[in-house]
């Protein structure tokens, strides 16, 4: 796409010199036909100066043949006559390319003078709409290099979120690793310290059943050599009596005072009251 992009701009700017050069030798032609033009009528009018020369120098002769009255002398002045006719047609003829060639000078000179001034509006509008389009192109790069700024910004800050969570996500993912080996580690430690406990015991078991089988042997031999003593039974200890533990009397509770009716008033201090006499 790229290719194909480079290759139809180089075809437009192949086209536009092409074009240049075009104008450039259109002007050039054009300078040389105006240029041609005046050199024809230089030359048309040398022309038109010796026809009209010729034309005087035969009317001269005419006049001259005119003037003479010899026999032959009719002859002389038809023939200056017939001269002087044919170089007024020359004359005239000459005098009808001058003008004609002095036409299309003027009209050469006028197409090259408006083909200059054409050339020049168009060069003066075309700088104006390159100088517009090169504003144009600066604004748009300016606007893309900002926009380029800001993308490479975000894509920064994007590496830097990426970069952070996979920091982040590595850290777990060694302290997840750090925790398992540790584990494993713990494990290992533990199966080890079982596995060497077992051994030992193991170890162990197998000495005692060792020595137990060595033993037998000897306690047969000995057994024969020697009959084995009866073993007495040992009294048993007699218990010692415990003293019956004294019994504590029971607290005796106090009774409760009786509480006086809501009713009655209270006792007076002092003197209790005489008894009433009754009466004969």
């Amino acid at each position: 796409m790229a290719a194909r992009k480079q290759t139809a701009v180089n075809t437009v700017a192949s086209l536009e010199q092409q074009l240049a050069q075009l104008k450039t030798q259109l002007s050039k032609a054009r300078a040389a036909q105006a240029a041609d033009a005046v050199k024809a009528v230089a030359g048309l009018a040398k022309d038109a100066a010796k026809a009209t020369a010729a034309l005087k120098a035969a009317q001269t002769k005419l006049t001259a043949a005119a003037k003479k009255k010899t026999p032959g002398s009719a002859k002389q002045v038809a023939a200056a006559k017939a001269a002087v006719a044919a170089a007024k047609k020359e004359a005239a003829a000459a005098k009808a390319a001058v003008v004609s060639a002095k036409k299309e000078a003027a009209a050469a000179k006028a197409a090259a003078k408006l083909a200059a001034a054409h050339d020049k509006a168009v060069a003066k509008a075309e700088a104006a709409v390159a100088k517009r389009l090169k504003a144009a192109a600066k604004k748009s790069a300016a606007k893309s290099k900002v926009a380029e700024k800001k993308a490479a910004a975000k894509a920064k800050l994007a590496a830097k979120k990426a970069a952070a969570k996979a920091k982040l996500a590595a850290k777990k993912q060694a302290a997840k690793a750090k925790a398992a080996a540790k584990k494993a580690a713990l494990k290992k430690k533990a199966a080890d310290k079982k596995a060497a406990i077992k051994a030992k015991l193991a170890a162990k078991k197998a000495a005692a059943k060792a020595k137990v089988a060595a033993k037998k042997p000897a306690a047969k031999k000995a057994a024969v050599a020697k009959p084995a003593a009866a073993k007495k039974p040992a009294a048993p200890k007699a218990a010692a009596a415990k003293k019956p533990a004294v019994k504590k009397a029971p607290a005796v509770k106090k009774a409760p005072a009786a509480k006086k009716p809501a009713g009655a008033a209270p006792a007076k201090r002092g003197r209790k009251p005489k008894a009433a006499v009754p009466a004969a």
